[in-house]
């Protein structure tokens, strides 16, 4: 790690009120990093010091032995919220693979910790400032009362999902009552259906938002069914509502949170429901008369991200579709409609230029050929 190219004041303001991280006993091959950045652990690593106060994401994979076949395994990472000049200490647990942070709460060995950091000094990375500017873009909406309230139970955001059967089979009468597996399979779904329902272990699972299915209040008219699946104003309300009612750029906290899942902690889920969360905002008409602010936020977030991917990225595979062309297309046609705010129509406006000029994206393609939407109606509901 190298903060050679860092400016002599920054560098000696962060020697004195940056935070510090000691890690003791990561195994030599590990690979570590915090925010943006991450490196190889050496026969020498410590942990990492000069760290700017605030919200951070550590992240590692265990790595086996060059012996073992040198496999590096799924990534595991944390949120912390570190004060001016705090020591967090940590302990490598070879048994769990993970990092243990138990230690942090004795505040003797804390202290003992910070006796010795001048000798410790030469063993610790200082943090890669060069990432800083770029870390801050994706998380500036993120408090650490909002990273704490989205993590999982267990503190632990991991690549992998830790998963159980939903029914445990503990009888043999519960086993009989599942699909035979002795039989050749006649088709693909029957396959799948025959496989045990899989749920995340208790604690582990990403606390996000949860997007309903229904897009529309109970008791709709068809005709109001089709106004709330063409604009998903009511959708968005209901997820502000039921979290951020007081705070709703929370909900661009929330978006980047899920982005930072995925971009540094490899976490597909995360890219998932950054998916979701963004087509409802993006699809919301009305809200977007309503909520400049939420919506100035949100090309400012957006912006900063899409520089951390490659213009392919969002493309299908299978139907090459890209999702955020035809999720921006609504937007942009949304956001400089009538009513909208002139400030935000002209962001979205400039946004628009630059994401075409960027990614050489089309906008207003198939924009004279708008193909009808699909609703489907609750059951009993017919249309006259």
């Amino acid at each position: 790690i190298s903060s050679s190219n860092m400016d002599p004041d920054v560098a000696w303001s962060l020697f004195e009120e940056g935070a510090t991280l000691v890690l003791l006993g990561v195994p030599q091959g590990t690979e570590l990093g915090i925010d943006c950045k991450s490196w190889q652990v050496g026969p020498r690593f410590r942990g990492v010091k000069m760290i700017p106060p605030g919200l951070h994401f550590l992240h590692y994979c265990s790595v086996n032995s060059p012996s073992c076949g040198g496999e590096i395994g799924p990534k595991t990472g944390l949120f912390l919220t570190l004060k001016p000049r705090e020591i967090l200490l940590a302990n490598w647990d070879p048994k769990e693979e993970d990092l243990d942070f138990s230690a942090s709460r004795n505040e003797e060995e804390v202290n003992r910790i910070r006796g010795t950091l001048r000798e410790l000094d030469p063993f610790l990375g200082p943090y890669p400032y060069e990432v800083m500017r770029k870390w801050v873009s994706l998380t500036d909406h993120i408090s650490e009362k909002l990273a704490s309230d989205l993590q999982p139970l267990t503190g632990r955001i991991c690549a992998f999902s830790d998963v159980v059967p939903e029914l445990q089979f503990r009888h043999t009468k519960d086993r009989a009552e599942q699909p035979r597996n002795d039989t050749a399979c006649q088709s693909m779904k029957e396959g799948l259906d025959r496989l045990p329902k899989m749920k995340h272990r208790e604690g582990t699972e990403l606390r996000f938002s949860v997007i309903p299915k229904k897009t529309y209040p109970p008791g709709a008219t068809p005709a109001e069914i089709t106004k709330c699946s063409m604009d998903l104003s009511y959708a968005l309300e209901g997820v502000l509502e039921k979290k951020y009612e007081n705070q709703p750029l929370n909900l661009l906290g929330e978006l980047q949170f899920a982005f930072v899942c995925f971009l540094i902690g490899n976490v597909y889920e995360g890219f998932e429901h950054w998916k979701s969360l963004l087509a409802l905002l993006c699809r919301s008409e009305e809200a977007m008369r309503r909520r400049k602010e939420l919506y100035l936020g949100l090309i400012t977030v957006l912006y900063h991200q899409l520089g951390e991917v490659p213009p392919d990225f969002f493309v299908d595979i299978v139907s090459q579709n890209n999702f955020l062309t035809s999720t921006l297309q609504d937007f942009f046609q949304f956001a400089t409609g009538p009513g909208v705010d002139g400030i935000l129509q002209k962001k979205a406006e400039k946004f628009k230029t630059h994401l075409t000029k960027k990614f050489r994206w089309d906008f207003d393609a198939d924009l004279d050929d708008c193909a009808p939407v699909v609703v489907e109606l609750p059951e009993g509901v017919t249309v006259d």
